[in-house]
């Protein structure tokens, strides 16, 4: 494969990158290509749902179900960037991607997981004040308050992103940039570049530390001060209420967390290996397809909210008055 490359003041200016992707048997790509599309729909679907059901039921017009339905929406565009690139690259020979169609795709990228990011600690911190400060609750968490941290986690994102690709696109790259992934990632870029990429580098890391390690303070404080107000509760009956308000989203932190800091908190060369690709699909595949799953699972009112979505639907009132079963 034939890498286009312009010649600009003595440097080799990259106008297209190779992801290589998962390289497999053809046959093998056809499956992966099924497995993934059936995903990526059932994702949709899902999130699709949840936003839906929040927005038109009223019960659900609190705090923890608006943030729920901002991560909701969040995620439906965070596998989108990814997955129809990778549908593409499972059936087609040419797996190439333009500059500026990589730099698009990673600015989304990180600005959709750095946001999730400050999401997730923002519906920590609501279950904080509901457990640990149920009679200030509605003084606190307020409509203003809600939209504020939820504008602000998509401001962090888009800013975060924004600084991280201004270093990243400066750089150059020599020969034939071959990506070992399969979406534009910022560790991959850095391990292909042929000049000096500390300054990329650091303000990754300095900024990587902050979006990751501001947040996680936030969830540990918060999961940490629930933790001790639940174990004060007198009956075992109320301390399971109690826990179990927060225990969708908790399982919900543990899967996003653990698997991206797996990812990005070790150095950018363990990118040679092609087990972060497996490690990178739970996160960005796996991930978003079982948040819907878990919440709706643990969570009670979601689950009748459901159910009387499909009944309503299943039963809608005739001109004449009667009933469609």
């Amino acid at each position: 494969m034939i890498t286009k490359v312009l010649e600009v003041d003595n440097h080799t200016v990259t106008t297209h990158f190779v992801l290589l992707g998962f390289p497999t048997q053809p046959a093998f790509q056809l499956l992966l290509f099924f497995v993934f599309l059936a995903i990526y729909l059932l994702t949709l679907v899902e999130n699709c749902l949840i936003v839906f059901v929040i927005h038109s039921d009223g019960q659900l017009h609190k705090p923890m179900y608006f943030f729920l339905s901002n991560l909701s929406f969040l995620e439906m565009w965070y596998v989108t960037v990814i997955s129809p690139k990778m549908q593409i690259d499972f059936l087609s020979h040419d797996k190439t991607i333009s500059f500026n169609g990589c730099m698009t795709q990673l600015y989304f990228f990180v600005t959709f997981v750095c946001a999730e990011y400050i999401l997730l600690a923002a519906m920590a911190f609501d279950r904080y004040v509901a457990i640990c400060n149920p009679l200030q609750y509605p003084l606190i968490m307020t409509n203003q308050l809600c939209g504020t941290l939820a504008a602000g986690c998509w401001f962090c994102g888009l800013m975060t992103a924004m600084i991280k690709i201004v270093f990243i696109a400066r750089l150059h790259y020599c020969g034939t940039p071959h990506i070992n992934h399969y979406f534009c990632d910022i560790s991959p870029l850095l391990n292909i570049s042929c000049e000096d990429s500390s300054q990329a580098e650091l303000v990754d890391f300095f900024l990587a530390l902050m979006v990751i390690a501001v947040p996680l303070c936030v969830v540990v404080a918060s999961y940490a001060t629930i933790l001790t107000t639940v174990l004060r509760i007198p009956s075992s009956r109320g301390r399971h209420k109690a826990f179990s308000t927060c225990a969708s989203h908790l399982a919900v932190v543990i899967l996003f967390y653990s698997t991206t800091l797996f990812t990005y908190a070790r150095p950018k060369r363990m990118y040679a290996y092609n087990s972060n690709k497996m490690v990178s699909v739970l996160y960005t595949v796996i991930v978003p397809l079982l948040n819907p799953i878990i919440y709706c699972l643990r969570n009670r009112e979601v689950k009748a909210a459901l159910r009387k979505t499909m009944l309503c639907k299943g039963s809608e009132p005739r001109e004449d008055g009667a009933v469609i079963n």
